[in-house]
């Protein structure tokens, strides 16, 4: 005896009420619009599923770690300045974020100050995959392949330490005094502290590190000076109530950012660059010959975001303290 055939469904009885919810409420959005839902449902039948894979561009980010030499561990190398290109970039989505805000709360500032903070304590410790993870003996060879390119190059760094705080605080002392009055973005830039990082210590002259950084970025960094003028981290605190602008979370926020981005971070390079550069009587010239020795230490370069926070015994001090514990350490 043949099947009865299956007798159709009642109007909607194939839809839950759970899919129908949805389905009215796409309709509501693209007929506000003025579109078609059906287009985009035939559409959606038609895409694929999203993958793991292909979400992330798995394939196209394993394939950009490209040594120049035959060593092993330059890959270890690369990849572990990626991670920190990409950690930066973090950062500035946060920058971003905070500068956009026309009437900030304390809560949303303290809250994008602490995701910087820690994307900066999660490079900060994980950094001995650089001090302590390669071969020493490969690293000097390799590394002399890929002179005169230098961390120092990394214009997203650079773009963080201007969404931090007024420009004239990355500009030193002595060369502020001589700008006058009302400085322009230009010349603030054409005194900016980095410039006396990447120079010849036997001449004083610009080292090419330099040369090919302000080639490619000097533009973009004066633009980005412009955008963050009144939207740099220290502006945006200055929109808050008085009352909040003391709040114990909030400096606690400002100092601990302060601390990490220019103390804790470049003393990680700096012991990283005792450890593979220095060598007696002469360093290894893997840095182009740049005066890295006077320029990593925080007590000498003395870079400061957020000066009205800190006494004067502290301003005093800064980075002697944390230099000398990692000279120390490196014996």
């Amino acid at each position: 005896m043949a099947d009865l055939p299956t007798p159709p469904p009642a109007p909607d009885a194939e839809f839950s009420p759970a899919v129908l919810a949805q389905l009215r409420r796409l309709q509501a959005r693209y007929t506000a619009d003025g579109q078609d839902l059906s287009a985009y449902l035939e559409g959606l039948y038609h895409a694929d599923y999203v993958n793991y894979w292909d979400y992330i561009e798995l394939d196209t980010l394993l394939s950009l770690q490209r040594p120049l030499t035959k060593f092993a561990d330059e890959k270890i190398f690369i990849i572990y300045h990626q991670i920190t290109e990409l950690y930066f970039k973090l950062c500035l989505h946060e920058y971003e974020q905070l500068g956009s805000l026309e009437q900030p709360t304390l809560g949303e500032v303290v809250l994008r100050l602490g995701r910087v903070n820690r994307y900066f304590e999660n490079l900060i410790d994980s950094f001995d995959v650089m001090v302590d993870g390669m071969d020493k003996q490969q690293f000097l060879q390799f590394r002399l392949s890929l002179m005169p390119a230098s961390g120092f190059q990394s214009v997203q760094y650079r773009f963080i330490e201007i969404a931090s705080t007024a420009l004239e605080n990355l500009v030193p002392e002595e060369k502020r005094r001589l700008l006058g009055d009302a400085p322009t973005h230009e010349e603030f830039m054409g005194c900016i502290y980095w410039q006396a990082g990447a120079t010849v210590e036997e001449t004083g002259a610009k080292a090419l590190t330099l040369v090919e950084f302000e080639r490619k970025y000097t533009g973009q960094l004066v633009a980005h000076a412009r955008h963050y003028e009144h939207r740099n981290a220290w502006a945006v605190v200055q929109r808050l109530p008085e009352a909040d602008r003391r709040h114990p979370r909030l400096v606690r926020a400002l100092k601990q950012l302060d601390v990490n981005v220019n103390v804790n971070w470049p003393l990680m390079h700096y012991k990283s660059a005792v450890r593979y550069l220095q060598r007696d009587p002469t360093d290894v010239p893997a840095t182009g010959g740049t005066n890295w020795r006077n320029y990593l230490p925080p007590k000498f370069q003395r870079r400061i975001f957020y000066p009205q926070l800190w006494s004067a015994q502290e301003l005093e001090e800064w980075g002697k303290g944390w230099v000398e514990k990692v000279l120390e350490e490196l014996g």
